[in-house]
């Protein structure tokens, strides 16, 4: 079955940098687009941003342009999440998702807190 697995959240200070994680397994991975999306407590779920099967396609919410960036590694079935400058209302639950058969599928989450 489709596993989605969130690594590599923690507390961090104002200015710092994070890069999130996320194992893939149970489906073509090369095969799909990817997404990160993120929840901040008392806040509804946000998309963050998407990359395509290849990595040729990335796609960002606009105002993380240029502090976010999502990559990924097709060998080893996982998307990532580099996030730089982080701001205290970056604080929040990161998940990954993939769109399968029809259906959406998420990960736990990792909690990412940014505060000094």
């Amino acid at each position: 079955q489709v596993q989605l697995v969130e690594s590599g959240g923690g507390l961090v200070q104002p200015g710092g940098s994070l890069r999130l994680s996320c194992a893939a397994s149970g489906f073509a991975f090369e095969r799909n687009s990817m997404k990160w999306y993120r929840q901040a407590p008392g806040k509804e779920r946000e998309w963050v941003a998407m990359i395509s099967g290849t990595g040729e396609d990335r796609i960002y919410l606009d105002s993380l342009k240029g502090r976010f960036a999502i990559s990924r590694d097709n060998a080893k079935n996982t998307v990532f999440l580099q996030m730089n400058s982080l701001k205290p209302e970056d604080t929040a639950v990161y998940y990954c998702a993939v769109y399968w058969r029809q259906q959406d599928y998420w990960g736990q989450g990792t909690q990412v807190t940014v505060s000094g």
